[in-house]
């Protein structure tokens, strides 16, 4: 059984709503004005909402915005009157789910309200999934374009919030650590361009890296990508196929001398961010390690 907040402040409108929602086993609660309705929101949320378009002191629009400011997760229908059906399109603009003109309540009103129920109840179901997630791995093999970078991060900062890891800055600052390390993977590992190029407004760089990317060996080489996301932790395994270098003669970007070095920036970044930053021997493989904030760093 659905709860269902009908706002309707004519009775001859509820006459004929409420008698179906009760043949189709929902529980229905009747306000007359917006100010009643955002009451009952906050003390006993709906499933779905159902609201007319003239309230006393109000109007639907401004409800329907609302409730998708505050409660965006309870969808909302209005019901258009007669004469009034081309504020439809302004409705669902400010946040209505879906709309139904009164004149056709009869016809329409069954089946937009079974459909919204059934939606709103799958995506319940789905944040309870959510819910019960607790790790995943993933593993991707990309080329050298600059693109799939921040696709590839997308997808990870996705998965972090679906997991609830950490808050936003933390997952931000995840992200950024991983684009550094993706970018430092293509440009300086696959690429194997120099900071230098970076001098000046970049151009040598960009003519360099858009010629590199389309000749051999250099076109040939992947970027190696996985993953290991869990409530407890985060873990990135990146590895190039570059001739790598020797992760001992890496300046520490921290250090008062190296800190304004071209290219220092990207991997001070990355070893602020993450709580732990390992290099293979070889150092065209690193390995990115952030643990929630409730456990200790060892």
């Amino acid at each position: 059984m659905s709860r269902i907040l009908v706002v309707e402040p004519d009775s001859a409108v509820t006459e004929l709503i409420l008698p179906t929602l009760e043949c189709l086993g929902h529980e229905a609660l009747v306000v007359t004005d917006a100010s009643s309705a955002l009451t009952q929101l906050e003390d006993v949320p709906p499933d779905l909402i159902l609201t007319a378009y003239r309230l006393p002191e109000s109007d639907g629009l401004e409800l329907v915005e609302e409730i998708s400011r505050r409660f965006p997760r309870i969808p909302s229908v209005l019901m258009t009157d007669q004469g009034n059906e081309d504020l439809a399109t302004e409705a669902l603009l400010r946040g209505a789910t879906s709309y139904i003109p009164k004149r056709r309540l009869s016809r329409d009103f069954q089946r937009t309200i079974q459909k919204l129920l059934g939606l709103s109840r799958a995506a319940r179901r789905h944040r309870h999934l959510m819910a019960c997630w607790r790790e995943t791995s993933d593993r991707f093999v990309i080329d050298n374009s600059p693109a799939l970078i921040p696709a590839l991060v997308c997808h990870f900062q996705e998965t972090l919030q679906l997991l609830e890891f950490a808050d936003d800055r933390t997952r931000l600052r995840i992200c950024v650590a991983l684009t550094e390390t993706l970018e430092n993977a293509v440009y300086h590992g696959n690429l194997e361009l120099s900071s230098a190029l970076r001098s000046g407004d970049g151009t040598r760089w960009h003519e360099e890296s858009e010629r590199r990317r389309n000749l051999p060996p250099y076109s040939r080489r992947t970027v190696d990508v996985r993953s290991a996301i869990s409530r407890d932790e985060v873990r990135f395994v990146i590895r190039d196929e570059g001739p790598g270098f020797d992760p001992a003669k890496l300046p520490d970007p921290r250090t008062p001398e190296h800190i304004a070095d071209i290219g220092g920036r990207g991997v001070l970044l990355i070893r602020t961010f993450m709580d732990r930053v390992e290099y293979s021997s070889r150092g065209n493989e690193v390995t990115l390690v952030k643990l929630a904030p409730t456990k200790p760093v060892t």
